[in-house]
């Protein structure tokens, strides 16, 4: 596609460029059958197709066994903050948080409305520069289920492997910032969530994992809305779904695959991250925000020496075609998102700019 720049949003974000000409061809027509994607019934066959590839393609990347459903719901990773609760801590129950940045701590303030919430890590000491070291850790003592956030967009930091979650106790993960950015043993799992609009797909749609004992799991009066077995009845149609969203994780889903699924995505991450990370490492010029142990591949936060400096080197990097580095302002500086469609030539040419601005500034 022509006049493409190099956008490194932390999300809505970067998408396949042959997605992206998929889904313009089939929002005018979708295949063949006169009538464009949005114009199609949600009830009809087509879009029925549309669903049930999703289902079987995220099944794939994942290699999700049967006693899981997924679900694509709305209300973003926002509304899972409370639907988690809602749906899984019992009335006279606790549930563990581990607190790491600004989207966890949201996460806390919902669940609080549901019940007891005990936080067993944080590194809010620190401005969240750092993932809790596991001997920090104070977990409670039977928690009705464990909650992370497995990487912190705004901060850069990222787990690098799951926390430890009493047996029987179902995990419960945030992925949004790097869903199916890495290989992922879904059986250590009860629910994962994200909203799409990271790695899978445009804003309007949450993909849900969950394991079947935890659909009906708290009987509370609750809107049908906010229960996730109402969606699992209905596979995902009890009202009128984001069948743009859907269809585009769908394309997605087979980008990932045809790309080599996970263990291909995960390396071809981890190389464009350090690609850029190597500059900053061997540079006195930059200083990354977050620890090195506890760096994110998807969302790479660093500065300069001042908060001039970091402004001028936004002002050229976007003149010279490097687009949305700004850092967010609880932390300043520059970020760098990443996510498994930007391209790896993408990240070689920011890390040569930012040793042609140190050269010339430092």
């Amino acid at each position: 596609m022509s006049n493409r720049k190099l956008n490194f949003s932390a999300g809505p974000a970067i998408l396949p460029e042959e997605v992206l000409e998929e889904a313009s061809h089939a929002i005018l027509d979708l295949s063949q059958t006169g009538i464009g994607l949005l114009e199609h019934s949600h009830r009809g066959d087509s879009f029925g197709h549309i669903i049930e590839s999703a289902v079987r393609g995220c099944r794939s990347i994942a290699k999700i066994p049967d006693n899981f459903h997924v679900l694509f719901l709305q209300g973003g990773a926002t509304l899972q903050f409370a639907m988690v609760a809602a749906n899984l801590l019992r009335e006279e129950g606790v549930a563990d948080y581990l607190e790491t940045g600004s989207w966890s701590k949201k996460a806390v303030a919902e669940a609080r409305i549901y019940g007891r919430i005990h936080i067993s890590g944080s590194s809010s000491d620190s401005n969240f520069d750092r993932i809790p070291p596991q001997n920090s850790l104070r977990p409670s003592s039977n928690p009705d289920y464990v909650h992370y956030t497995s990487n912190n967009t705004i901060f850069g930091t990222q787990w690098k492997e799951e926390p430890p979650c009493p047996p029987n106790v179902p995990l419960v993960c945030d992925a949004s910032s790097d869903i199916f950015s890495r290989k992922l043993n879904i059986e250590k799992y009860g629910l994962i969530y994200a909203g799409a609009q990271k790695n899978l797909g445009p804003a309007g749609v949450t993909l849900v994992i969950i394991r079947d004992d935890l659909i009906s799991r708290v009987d509370r009066p609750l809107p049908k809305m906010l229960r996730y077995s109402t969606f699992a009845e209905t596979n995902s149609l009890y009202n009128t779904p984001p069948v743009f969203g859907i269809f585009m994780m769908d394309r997605v889903f087979q980008w990932i695959l045809r790309e080599g699924g996970l263990d291909a995505i995960e390396t071809r991450n981890n190389k464009k991250a350090q690609v850029i990370y190597d500059v900053i490492d061997e540079s006195h010029f930059y200083q990354g925000t977050a620890q090195v142990d506890s760096r994110s591949v998807m969302n790479i936060t660093f500065k300069t020496s001042t908060p001039e400096l970091d402004k001028l080197f936004l002002f050229e990097a976007e003149r010279n075609g490097f687009h949305n580095l700004k850092g967010h302002r609880s932390v300043g500086g520059m970020r760098a998102s990443i996510y498994n469609a930007f391209p790896e030539n993408g990240c070689k040419e920011l890390a040569k700019f930012m040793q042609e601005f140190s050269a010339k500034r430092g």
